[in-house]
């Protein structure tokens, strides 16, 4: 009976996952139909064209930059095992990252996942542990985000002050400050996690008798080393180096990918600041951005004076230089994974 009730479990933890990956793969889809339904021949001739005058030699810079950035995630992560007592090889550790992000283009989120199992398999790092460390990591780059965000505002201020007060900050109160001045919503909240509290009291010794409970204990606990790990961290500059050279390369993958048209070659470093995070964006909601990211590096240019045809176009060919990245380097890692040895197969 419980062979069969895991397996049901496993099945529906798989059709979820399926839906996830259908839902947002469809979003991606959507837009890039939203993206060209009203663009006239001669437009969509345009974009063609476009495609067909680009120098490619940018885009294969813009390649090597993004596997670079990779090395250094790499590294990165191994400073953050060192307090644990665990010292990874940088070719396993690449290897996970990078098929991390492979699996991340099928199923958001699958990533993290495989890159700490790849640790377990063959590195013998508790799961936990390594999944810690990517939860900080992941805090982490979350954090020059919003600082690379910040920075955007305040150096492109002019350029951004009007698409801001149209599209974005209305949302945002929406969202965020309107709720939170309903006094019936506060009252709910304080009302939920008092219901929250109330059942863990009467619940609280079949619940601490469960699997379930003792797997968060475990997965918390390992959170927790993952995180003591960041204040433990025995080389701190070279760490903090590592943090922002990643974004410094990502930044120059946008960047140097401007050159591939003439008409974009001139645009402003401060025009590739902008389209780094407003782009990130869209690779946070979509997988791998796509459909999303190209079309806002077009609306992101249009507010430098491009026109969008050719704000359409090399949307694309920023998007397509960091895929084909992840799916050559990505599925070149796992298969390379498939000749490693185990550490209980080594002699």
């Amino acid at each position: 009976m419980a062979f069969f009730n895991a397996e049901s479990t496993s099945l529906r933890s798989k059709f979820l996952t399926l839906i996830k990956f259908v839902f947002f793969l469809g979003l991606g889809i959507l837009i890039i139909w939203l993206s060209i339904r009203n663009l006239t021949l001669s437009e969509r001739n345009e974009i063609i064209h476009s495609f067909r005058i680009a120098n490619y030699n940018w885009v294969f810079l813009a390649i090597i930059l993004g596997i670079l950035s990779h090395v250094l995630r790499s590294l990165r992560w191994m400073i953050f095992f060192e307090p644990m007592g665990y010292f990874p090889s940088f070719k396993n550790t690449f290897y996970a990252i990078m098929v991390g992000y492979f699996a991340n283009m099928a199923f958001p989120r699958l990533g993290e996942v495989t890159r700490c199992g790849i640790l377990a398999k063959y590195e013998k790092i508790p799961f936990n542990k390594s999944f810690g460390t990517v939860v900080t990591e992941r805090a982490l780059d979350l954090i020059i985000f919003f600082l690379l965000f910040l920075l955007t505002i305040f150096t492109q201020i002019g350029t951004l002050r009007n698409y801001l007060n149209n599209n974005v900050y209305p949302g945002l109160q929406g969202k965020f400050i309107d709720p939170f001045s309903n006094p019936l919503f506060l009252f709910g909240i304080a009302g939920f996690l008092a219901l929250i509290i109330l059942l863990f009291i009467i619940l609280r010794k079949r619940i601490k008798n469960s699997k379930t409970y003792h797997k968060i204990v475990s997965l918390v606990l390992g959170f927790w080393e993952g995180f003591k790990s960041l204040s433990q961290i025995r080389k701190p500059v070279l760490f903090v180096f590592y943090s922002l050279a990643i974004w410094f390369l990502y930044y120059l993958m946008v960047y140097v990918c401007f050159f591939c048209f003439v008409s974009t070659s001139t645009l402003s470093p401060g025009a590739a600041l902008s389209s780094l995070v407003l782009g990130s964006i869209g690779i946070m909601i979509t997988p791998g951005g796509i459909g999303l990211y190209p079309a806002i590096i077009q609306e992101t240019l249009l507010l430098y004076g491009l026109s969008r045809t050719t704000g359409l176009a090399l949307g694309w060919i920023a998007w397509t230089a960091q895929t084909v990245m992840i799916f050559i380097v990505g599925g070149l890692s796992l298969i390379l994974l498939t000749f490693n040895k185990k550490p209980d197969e080594q002699a």
